[in-house]
């Protein structure tokens, strides 16, 4: 009982003190209100693993976790690097890439928006455990297997959302390129692809996530002995939870990062949509 009073405690201080902060304006408050909350819920955590006696291979405790991250920081780093730098960003810049350049493609041709849009659903649809095996046997064990298994993972929706964005334009907008004699690609790149910029953007910032799932899922499949998700896969035979729990933080942080970079070049390229403004 006193327990769960303790916790109830620091639960209702914490959101008081948030609701308090949280009436006032600015960007330098909304940080504080997210900070707070998430140290509010590690110490929540915290406090109910060592209350509770829970063992460390059902929940260990986030101080735990944190002394596995410091004492593993080389690992992780080196996790980082083969499952987020090389697969899951590299695969991530093909297949946004082969995406845009399919989408104009699509918007080139009424043939291809026919017959492409149908296959690209269909590979969207594929499952990653019947994908991943398939691309390691083809690409190896390295990270050229993980990187293709995310391009088939992005494709689709910045393919869908692109070619949304290709028909944002009115008819009188691409009216008055026409009287100026412009042709498609004058007309692709100096109204329709811009204007396309807001939908282009919004798959690349929910492809972001897909990318990291996809990187880890697929080194459960085959991989070196190194990786996000060969390491989860090992400690949790060896039941290293407190290891388990440093990597899947280790995503968490890089998937926060990733979105956040994208959302702030999205920022910069579409000034001008409503949608950025202040």
């Amino acid at each position: 009982m006193t327990a769960a009073l303790s916790i109830l405690a620091v639960w209702l201080g914490a959101m008081g003190l948030n609701r308090r902060i949280a009436r006032n304006e600015g960007p330098l408050y909304a940080i504080i209100v997210a900070a707070i909350f998430g140290i509010t819920l590690l110490v929540l955590w915290e406090m109910v693993v060592r209350l509770y006696h829970v063992a460390p291979v059902i929940l260990p405790a986030p101080s735990a976790i944190g002394k596995s991250l410091a004492a593993n920081l080389p690992l992780l780093w080196g996790d980082f690097v083969q499952t987020i730098l090389k697969g899951a960003v590299v695969g991530w810049v093909i297949g946004a890439l082969a995406a845009i350049l399919t989408a104009i493609a699509i918007d080139r041709s009424p043939f291809l928006q026919r017959g492409l849009l149908p296959i690209g659903n269909f590979v969207a649809a594929l499952p990653i455990v019947g994908i991943a095996p398939i691309m390691v046997m083809w690409f190896g064990f390295d990270w050229h297997s993980k990187a293709a298994v995310v391009v088939i993972m992005v494709f689709f929706p910045i393919l869908v959302n692109t070619v949304a964005g290709l028909k944002a334009t009115d008819s009188l907008q691409r009216d008055l390129m026409a009287t100026w004699s412009a042709g498609y690609w004058p007309s692709l790149l100096k109204m329709r692809l811009p204007a396309a910029m807001p939908f282009i953007f919004n798959g690349l910032k929910i492809t972001t996530t897909l990318a990291l799932i996809g990187a880890i899922v697929a080194e459960f499949f085959g991989s070196p002995t190194r990786g996000m998700g060969f390491r989860i896969s090992t400690a949790v035979g060896q039941l290293n939870l407190p290891l388990v729990w440093a990597e899947i933080a280790v995503a968490a942080l890089a998937g926060t990062l990733f979105y956040g970079i994208v959302a702030l070049i999205e920022r910069r390229v579409t000034f001008w949509h409503p949608s950025q403004r202040q």
